[in-house]
């Protein structure tokens, strides 16, 4: 039983997606083409502990999905066209157009005439086919709260006209950044957490295939790479008990060398230099340094400078003041922080900064006050726990 269930894992894993967007291009129906797919995975767990592996796994679920849409169509009294058009009979089980329909259905999913919110729920349920309870785990809501933000996703696409293409080439950088956003906030939501790695590693699997389907946009190999460079980290950010590590303080011989090697060959195909290929090359500094001591912070410096001249955002100069006090001593560091902090009220992660190099300079007293301000600001238990951590220190 063990073999099968890594099989269909793995299957579901490579081919929910493709499955499901066959589906819709046939049918035009986004939750019938969900639940026959749910449906052949599920008859998958039942027929092939007896019947043995298929040869085709996925052709054999397609076939399934297929099948079971028919029948629901039949038992609801559809339109003989609608039967006609998805019908199967002497068709291959595998279209020449799978990997167009998984594009078809990532760009969609991530229509800017959706909120963000929904985008990314509705990315991470249908293209990846996570399940609606593990998302709302995820994202900190209800099960019944996420539910109900993929039934109006669902009905805005079938009701207002969104259409299921590729954008035209004049909208296709716009739109292909909105995907790599949504893809990104799909892994920070799942990297921020470490017992929802399932959310983020759908986040890199769907990453790996817009790199697969678009293998000259160097945004997304810098998605990608950037990705893989940060989940090295996953296992270090926690301390035994669970609790949050800084940078500095992790274990770097726990970084994931595969991640990183994984990642450092993507990046090396990039062709032009955006701010996901800029942010992975910072990430890629951190990744083969020794310790944050022995970390090229004069290269992470310029590549601050880079990103700031192509995306410009407060958040970038705050990372780049904290690198600046990382090369330059902790006053050079304070000086930086304090110009961009009227940008950022509120921002937990300023004061945070702030305290760090407070204490580096030796100023413990004006150090603790800034800890307190970040700890009454951090949006989590575990951010909080870990600010407590270095103030108590």
């Amino acid at each position: 039983m063990t073999e099968v269930a890594d099989a269909i894992a793995a299957v579901h894993r490579s081919d929910w997606g493709r499955i499901v967007a066959g589906l819709i291009r046939h049918t035009g129906d986004w939750t019938l083409a969900e639940d026959a797919t749910q449906d052949a995975f599920a008859t998958a767990f039942e027929r092939w502990p007896k019947d043995g592996i298929p040869d085709k796994p996925a052709a054999w679920l397609t076939t399934a999905a297929r099948n079971r849409a028919i029948d629901r169509l039949r038992s609801a009294k559809a339109e003989r066209s609608r039967l006609a058009e998805l019908s199967i009979s002497g068709e291959s089980s595998e279209s020449n157009d799978t990997e167009d329909d998984r594009l078809l259905l990532m760009f969609t999913c991530c229509h800017p005439a959706l909120p963000l919110a929904a985008r990314v729920a509705l990315t991470l349920r249908t293209v990846a086919g996570l399940s609606v309870a593990e998302i709302a785990r995820a994202f900190l809501v209800s099960e019944t709260t996420m539910a109900q933000r993929l039934v109006r996703a669902r009905r805005k696409i079938e009701h207002a006209g969104i259409p299921y293409r590729i954008p035209p080439g004049e909208l296709l950088e716009e739109r292909l950044n909105g995907v790599l956003a949504v893809l990104y906030l799909a892994f920070n939501a799942g990297y921020s957490d470490v017992t929802h790695s399932d959310v983020s590693a759908s986040a890199i699997a769907l990453a790996e295939a817009v790199v697969d389907l678009m293998p000259l946009e160097s945004e997304a190999r810098g998605l990608l790479a950037l990705m893989l460079m940060q989940n090295s980290r996953r296992e270090a950010r926690v301390d035994p008990s669970g609790e949050l590590l800084t940078l500095e303080e992790q274990d770097r011989s726990r970084w994931d060398r595969s991640d990183i090697q994984r990642g450092g060959a993507i990046l090396s195909s990039a062709r032009a230099r955006g701010p996901y290929v800029l942010q992975a090359l910072i990430a890629q500094c951190h990744a083969v340094a020794g310790s944050a001591t022995s970390t090229d912070w004069s290269q992470i410096v310029a590549l601050y400078d880079e990103l700031l001249s192509v995306a410009p955002s407060p958040v970038i100069e705050l990372n780049r003041a904290i690198a600046v006090g990382m090369r330059d001593g902790p006053d050079a560091g304070l000086a930086l922080v304090d110009q961009v902090s009227a940008q950022l009220p509120g921002f937990h992660l300023v004061p945070a900064a702030q305290a760090d190099l407070l204490r580096r300079a030796g100023r413990v007293v004006d150090a603790g006050v800034r800890y307190r301000e970040a700890i009454a600001l951090a949006p989590t238990v575990e951010e909080r726990a870990q600010l407590q951590r270095r103030l108590d220190e």
